[in-house]
């Protein structure tokens, strides 16, 4: 049996979705590769207004989930076609508030997730959320 050339492997197709705060130039907000969908990181972004949704984690947390959704559904996927989740937070103690609202959006289906404590997020952000999902 022959191994593929190079030219044969499917290629990463990077997305970018209207009306979402703007990915910076140094990545994709989303990328496609065969039939999984990779969406980068998500703060908690209300796109309305280019700022943070809430100085809390409830709130910010909903808002990163409601991007998320939208990037999969531009993609041609959806929440219920996530594999994968991770979390990052600021303060590893404020898990439960955003698991309840993590809840929410994941009743019946329960992707892989992963939480992290971290540093700092960007603009003081609580939390960020990337998912990897099947088209």
């Amino acid at each position: 049996m022959s191994q593929p050339t190079k030219g044969d492997r499917p290629r990463p197709v990077p997305l970018s979705i209207p009306g979402l705060p703007p990915a910076n130039p140094t990545y994709s907000q989303a990328t496609v590769l065969g039939n999984l969908v990779f969406v980068s990181g998500m703060l908690g972004i209300d796109p309305m207004t280019n700022r943070l949704a809430g100085d809390d984690m409830r709130s910010q947390t909903r808002q990163a989930l409601l991007n998320i959704e939208r990037v999969l559904q531009t993609a041609g996927s959806g929440l219920d076609r996530v594999a994968r989740c991770n979390l990052y937070l600021t303060d590893y103690s404020r898990l439960a508030e955003a698991n309840e609202v993590y809840a929410e959006f994941f009743r019946e289906h329960k992707p892989a997730k992963t939480g992290v404590g971290v540093a700092a997020l960007w603009g003081g952000a609580l939390i960020e959320i990337e998912v990897t999902a099947a088209l």
